[in-house]
C-alpha cells in the first residue's frame, strides 16, 4: 500500500494524486545559466528525518495541504 495523505475535503487520498515541490537554493558561485537550471532541477536537498512539506492535490480538489512527515519511514507525525 502506498503512502496515503488525509486532505481535509476529499478525505484520505493516496500519494499519487499529489505533487510535492520542493524550492531549491541554488548557490550563488554557480553562474552559468544552464547550469544552474540543472542544479535546480535535479539537485534537491533531501533531508533524513521529519520534515514540514507542502503538497498540491492536483487530481483532486486542487488544494494545498501541509503534512509533518518522517522522510526516512514515510511515517505521518501530524498535519495530515
Amino acid at each position: 500500500m502506498s503512502l496515503q495523505l488525509n486532505c481535509p475535503t476529499c478525505g484520505r487520498r493516496p500519494v499519487e494524486e499529489f505533487i510535492y515541490g520542493e524550492i531549491p537554493v541554488v548557490p550563488d558561485v554557480i553562474v552559468d545559466a544552464d547550469a544552474r537550471d540543472v542544479d535546480r532541477a535535479f539537485m534537491h536537498s533531501n533531508p533524513e528525518g521529519p520534515l514540514t512539506e507542502r503538497w498540491f492535490h492536483v487530481y483532486g480538489c486542487r488544494r494545498w495541504i501541509t503534512v509533518r512527515r518522517d522522510t526516512r519511514t514515510d511515517q505521518l507525525l501530524g498535519g495530515a
